[in-house]
């Protein structure tokens, strides 16, 4: 089963993965397009950019692409979008979209990590809150247009991944 975990920043998506890694050893987990990119020696601007998203939307396609069966994603290209769309809404993304749609149905199972209310994860200002808030409402938005199926977890981390794994 192919399991991609989406949400906007500092919400726990990686902690999450990492989770459900440890409770499903036979599965492969993927690192964050952009962990995955730093690592590889890509310079990434201070300010969020378009140029950067893109990069690691077409680093996040390749890796579902490629990937085995059993497999955890922190990250999928729908999340990337969303952070491309948050950051230039002008910009004309309907082939990125198009593209994030046939990635996608390749996933089994979409896990959406929301902001929750009250916020259980602090978000300073140099973690662009205001970014964070635009890219989780634009994923409120979107999800129904991916032919995917989906979940949407909250709680602390033990509750999240007990509603991913009872997915299963």
């Amino acid at each position: 089963m192919k399991i991609a975990i989406a949400g906007a920043h500092r919400v726990g998506k990686t902690t999450l993965a990492e989770a459900l890694a440890a409770a499903l050893p036979s599965y492969t987990l993927y690192m964050e397009p952009y962990y995955a990119l730093e690592e590889s020696g890509y310079a990434f601007s201070d300010e969020p950019n378009t140029d950067d998203f893109i990069k690691q939307f077409q680093y996040s396609a390749k890796q579902i692409s490629k990937a085995g069966t059993d497999a955890i994603f922190d990250r999928c290209p729908i999340d990337i979008l969303a952070y491309i769309h948050a950051i230039d809404d002008t910009q004309n993304i309907q082939s990125l979209f198009n593209t994030a749609q046939q990635i996608i149905a390749g996933i089994d199972l979409l896990v959406f990590v929301p902001i929750e209310t009250p916020d259980i994860i602090a978000c300073v200002q140099s973690d662009f809150p205001a970014l964070r808030t635009k890219v989780n409402d634009i994923l409120y938005e979107w999800l129904d247009d991916f032919d995917v199926k989906t979940i949407e977890i909250s709680g602390a981390l033990q509750d999240r991944k007990e509603q991913v794994l009872k997915q299963l």
